[in-house]
């Protein structure tokens, strides 16, 4: 039998720490969209939430073992909603809903915030969007 050898590699990212730092205009601004998606995610039908900004994130997901999926999913969206915005040049995209078989994603960019709100196919998405908008 042949031995496979198995090649590790680590990626550093150094980032310098002023880099991460927010104004404390655009802290609050995330303490605030926070605070409102806490209070979304006590809708009925509510499956949880992403959102994230330069420096921070917050995920809370009924499903915490699929916190990577959700992630890359809502990520990819938003930056196909960039791509393809900028492609039919038809300016900001205010916010995209993806709708599946059994559940619903609803994914904006509010002042640098990514945020993406995962629902059951049944939840109220217009409810949601009017809450969290500006």
């Amino acid at each position: 039998m042949v031995k496979k050898s198995s090649q590790e590699t680590a990626t550093a990212l150094l980032i310098d720490e002023n880099d991460l730092s927010l104004s404390s205009e655009d802290e609050e601004k995330f303490k605030e969209l926070s605070s409102k998606l806490a209070e979304i995610r006590k809708d009925k039908g509510v499956i949880g939430y992403i959102i994230k900004n330069e420096a921070s994130a917050t995920i809370d997901l009924k499903e915490p073992d699929k916190i990577v999926e959700y992630a890359l999913f809502s990520s990819q969206v938003l930056d196909s909603s960039l791509e393809i915005s900028n492609l039919l040049e038809i300016g900001d995209v205010e916010s995209i809903l993806v709708e599946g078989k059994e559940n619903n994603a609803l994914c904006m960019n509010i002042d640098g915030n990514k945020i993406s709100i995962f629902m059951e196919k049944d939840a109220d998405h217009a409810d949601a969007l009017k809450q969290i908008s500006p």
